[in-house]
C-alpha cells in the first residue's frame, strides 16, 4: 500500500508493506528478557563509572552531566528496542509473503512476529530483579538521618560507669547494616544519575527519590517499549528509500536512453565510395 506524502512541496509516495502480526509471548521471549537485562547492567556499570567522575564540581556542571548522562541511557535503550521492532516486522513480511505463496507458517513463527506490546512485555520481565528491590525499598524506607560518630578519646573512661555507660551506648556499640540498607545500596547504585541530581545531603530529595524508585527504574522499559513500536515506522522509511531509489534509477535510465537514441538520430550518414 502506497500514502502519498508531501515533504518540501515533493510528492514522495510512502510504500507500506503488510506484514503478519505476531503474540506478546513467544519461544524467544526468556531469552529476550535475559538479553535486555544484560544490556541493563552493562549500562548501569558504565553510568555508575561515569557519574562517579561527575559527582564532583559545581551544581551547574553535576547537573548537566547527570541530565547528558540519563538522555543518553535512555537514547540506548530506545535504539535497542527499536532495532529489534524493526527485525520483527521484517519478519512478519517475509511469513505475508510466504502466505501469500501459500506456503505452510508454523504457530511459532506466527508468534515471532511484531506485536506492539512485546517490546514493553520483555523490558518489564527483565527488569524485575532490579524493580522487586525498588518496591520493597520504596516500602520500607524511612528518612536518613546522621549518625552519632565516633567517640572522643577523653571520654572511654566513662563508658565504664553504670550511671553515664548506658547513655554512651550507641557510641560504642554502633548499629549494623540492615536488609533495608543493603536494598538502598543496590538501587542507587541503579539510580546514580538520579542520587547525584538530588544530592546525598538533600535528606528529604532522597527519601523521596526512594519511595519513587520502582518508577524510576520503569523508565528504561518505557525507553525500550516506545522504541520497539517504531519498528513499523523504520521499515516503512527502507522501503520508501528503495522505492524512490529505483524510481530514480530507472529516470536517469530513460534519460541515458533518449541521449542515445538522439545520439543515433543526428548522424551523419557514411559516404559510400
Amino acid at each position: 500500500m502506497e500514502i502519498k506524502k508531501k515533504t518540501s512541496g515533493i510528492k514522495v509516495q510512502e510504500v507500506k508493506k503488510p506484514f503478519l502480526t505476531g503474540s506478546i509471548l513467544d519461544e524467544n521471549t526468556l531469552k529476550n528478557c535475559a538479553k535486555f537485562f544484560g544490556q541493563y547492567i552493562m549500562i548501569a556499570f558504565v553510568s555508575f563509572i561515569a557519574c562517579s567522575s561527575s559527582s564532583f564540581g559545581g551544581d551547574i556542571l553535576r547537573y548537566s552531566l547527570n541530565t547528558l548522562i540519563i538522555g543518553a541511557v535512555m537514547m540506548l535503550f530506545y535504539n535497542f528496542g527499536s532495532g529489534n521492532g524493526a527485525e520483527a516486522v521484517t519478519r512478519g513480511e517475509i511469513l505475508y509473503q510466504k502466505q501469500e505463496k501459500g506456503q505452510p507458517i508454523s504457530a511459532g513463527e506466527r508468534k515471532l512476529c511484531f506485536h506492539k506490546f512485546k517490546g514493553f512485555i520483555n523490558a518489564l520481565f527483565g527488569m524485575i530483579p532490579f524493580l522487586i528491590p525498588a518496591v520493597i525499598l520504596a516500602f520500607c524506607t524511612t528518612l536518613q538521618t546522621t549518625d552519632p560518630g565516633a567517640l572522643p578519646s577523653w571520654m572511654q573512661s566513662y563508658t565504664r560507669r553504670s550511671d553515664i555507660g548506658n547513655a554512651l551506648v550507641n557510641y560504642t556499640q554502633p548499629e549494623g547494616m540492615q536488609f533495608v540498607d543493603y536494598l538502598r545500596a543496590l538501587i542507587r547504585i541503579c539510580l546514580l544519575p538520579f542520587v547525584n541530581l538530588i544530592g546525598y545531603s538533600n535528606k528529604t530529595g532522597m527519601l523521596t527519590m526512594e519511595r519513587l524508585s520502582p518508577l524510576l527504574m520503569l523508565l528504561p522499559v518505557a525507553a525500550y517499549g516506545t522504541g520497539y513500536l517504531t519498528g513499523r515506522s523504520i521499515r516503512t522509511r527502507i522501503h520508501t528509500t528503495i522505492s524512490e531509489n529505483d524510481k530514480k534509477r530507472i529516470s536517469r535510465e530513460k534519460k541515458r536512453q533518449k541521449v542515445r537514441s538522439r545520439s543515433v538520430q543526428h548522424r551523419e550518414p557514411e559516404q559510400l565510395n
